[in-house]
């Protein structure tokens, strides 16, 4: 038996023992959607902090010279 015939094997025996398996795991697509979420409000809680931020410098006066 060549070694790409013993490959061909091993891999459709894996393969078919995996498809029979119905526990594989989590799908991605949950996880892409909880990542998604997660991304959605670090953003936002950027966004106020850069606002909160931003009012705080413009509130500070502009500098002048002292009197001579």
């Amino acid at each position: 038996m060549s070694i790409l015939s013993y490959l061909h094997v091993v891999m459709t025996t894996r393969l078919a023992e995996l498809r029979r398996d119905g526990e594989r795991g989590d799908s991605p697509v949950p996880t892409a959607v909880i990542i998604a979420g997660l991304v959605a409000v670090a953003m936002a809680v950027t966004a106020a902090a850069l606002l909160k931020a931003d009012d705080w410098m413009t509130k500070i006066p502009d500098h002048t010279n002292p009197g001579k």
